[in-house]
């Protein structure tokens, strides 16, 4: 239908074909560009099949990042990079508002996506109108010190001696960095997700992330082996380059409204961080809310709160009553 767009493409980004995916049931309607994980764990199945409702109001695009997905092949390893990755937001912000006639792009970025956002923000401001951070990072360094520390004291209280052994061996994370960095990363957040860290709901990366992947029919089957290949090749090689900021003095000006949605019990980017990175920040406005019933993924936890608040944060939309629980809003 003419007022109605659905298109899978793939652009040229930084010398690299990207895909994307745009979707909206109303042409015209402000663009949500999804800025997924990882880096290298795309998304896009997730908001176009769960969140699909987005699109009633937003004209959204989810985007496979380069290295991973649909985004996978062609990539030089020696271009997955944080800065890389900035550039290629740049690029794709700039497509957008020339292939949709728009001069305004909100960012949802979540986890990864929210480093790679708030840099894209703070740098790129041009053409952004607002930005929304769940899983919001604030230190690389303190963020795996932080996240270790809940993994092994809560391995320890249960006297799970197998996985104590297990984050001994890989850390304590020196500079972020756990020995080996993929396989040491991946056992941590593997203990940290058993012990309620990542989700409340307690599952296994296989019901959680690698099932709906290949049951999903977002992606194609050279999109799903692109995810199965990248998602360690882009960890391997862009963890080293991702892991040494710190937004309390690099990123804490802003000239766009910049908002963190951040569930409470979250130890995969720590919430105990970000108080008082939150209190640093100026924008012309920002506000930080809470979920309490949510960890390190509110808009999969607490999905109608999220996108209620989603709608009155970009649209003006008033939540109302449908907003389950009260909102924490520090301004």
């Amino acid at each position: 239908m003419d007022d109605q767009i659905d298109r899978v493409a793939r652009i040229m980004l930084g010398g690299v074909r990207q895909k994307i995916h745009i979707r909206t049931r109303s042409v015209g309607a402000p663009v949500l560009l999804v800025l997924h994980g990882g880096p290298g764990v795309s998304n896009r199945g997730n908001i176009m099949e769960q969140h699909d409702d987005l699109a009633d109001d937003f004209t959204v695009v989810a985007w496979d990042q380069r290295g991973t997905g649909g985004s996978y092949f062609g990539v030089p390893k020696e271009t997955l990079t944080r800065e890389q990755l900035i550039e290629d937001a740049k690029d794709l912000v700039a497509y957008l508002r020339e292939e949709l006639h728009t001069d305004k792009i909100f960012i949802l970025g979540g986890s990864w996506g929210t480093e790679l956002g708030t840099f894209l923000v703070s740098r790129y401001p041009d053409g952004i109108a607002g930005y929304i951070g769940y899983g919001q990072v604030v230190n690389g360094v303190l963020n795996e010190t932080i996240s270790f520390a809940y993994a092994m004291k809560k391995a320890t209280e249960a006297g799970d001696a197998t996985s104590v052994k297990r984050l001994n061996r890989v850390g304590p994370p020196k500079g972020g960095l756990y020995q080996p960095v993929f396989k040491g990363l991946m056992t941590e957040r593997r203990i940290l997700k058993k012990y309620g860290g990542h989700a409340i709901r307690k599952g296994t990366y296989w019901t959680d992330a690698v099932k709906p992947i290949l049951l999903s029919r977002e992606y194609s089957l050279s999109d799903k082996w692109g995810m199965i290949r990248g998602y360690k090749r882009c960890l391997t090689y862009m963890w080293p380059t991702i892991v040494n900021y710190d937004f309390t003095k690099e990123c804490r000006t802003f000239t766009v409204p910049y908002h963190i949605f951040q569930g409470v019990y979250d130890n995969t980017t720590p919430s105990s961080l970000l108080q008082e990175y939150y209190d640093a920040i100026e924008a012309p406005e920002k506000s930080l809310i809470w979920f309490e019933h949510s960890a390190h993924g509110p808009l999969n936890e607490e999905p109608a709160r999220f996108k209620a608040l989603l709608r009155e944060k970009f649209l003006g939309k008033p939540a109302g009553e449908s907003v389950a629980h009260p909102v924490t809003d520090i301004t």
